[in-house]
């Protein structure tokens, strides 16, 4: 029988490190990815993502169960990176939002339905760690670990309307990117660009 996340919580508060093993186990790649997504620079990430864990284990005797284990472990993850970010600011352009159509959005949704399932998943990745640190957090959390906007909520201290507008304004600019990565002839109309 599996333990849960509980059973390793209680068994690392009674002095068995490996417990706490099998919670890193079961976490490093996400956190790693939220680091990623986040700082964008693999080094900085492995260390954002080790800083997590310590003080994860440091601070295990706080964490109450009020939510989930893996919300909780993700607030560690979400702030270590953007301390990262704050403390090694790099200077990012910013990238304006055009306005795009249904038709647009469905034009690159049928697109992308004709990659391949791991050349779409990079091009995402890419496009996403192309996104500012916060917006390539919460694309991650809402997107990929499908979490409630309630929960993201409490992982970033963003109010819940904040979230809902970062998200469209993020969901726009990853269009806006993939579009860029494939737009065939058949996105002209008129001799013009769309």
């Amino acid at each position: 029988m599996e333990n849960t996340d509980q059973d390793l919580i209680r068994e690392t508060l009674s002095g068995n490190s490996q417990a706490f093993g099998k919670l890193v186990l079961a976490y490093q790649d996400f956190i790693f990815t939220v680091a990623l997504r986040v700082v964008k620079v693999r080094e900085e990430a492995e260390e954002v993502a080790q800083d997590t864990f310590i003080k994860a284990y440091e601070s295990l005797g706080t964490y109450r169960g009020d939510s989930k284990f893996s919300s909780w472990l993700y607030s560690i993850a979400y702030r270590k990176a953007l301390d990262r970010v704050r403390k090694y600011k790099r200077n990012k352009e910013l990238e304006l939002i055009e306005e795009i159509t249904e038709r647009q959005l469905d034009e690159v949704e049928n697109a992308l339905g004709y990659l391949e399932a791991q050349e779409r998943r990079l091009m995402i990745d890419q496009c996403i760690m192309k996104l500012p640190e916060q917006e390539a957090a919460l694309i991650t959390f809402y997107y990929f670990e499908e979490m409630s906007v309630k929960e993201i909520a409490k992982i970033t201290d963003l109010s819940e309307d904040n979230i809902k507008i970062k998200l469209f304004r993020s969901r726009k600019k990853l269009f806006n990117m993939l579009r860029s990565y494939i737009q065939p002839e058949e996105h002209e109309e008129n001799g013009k660009a769309i």
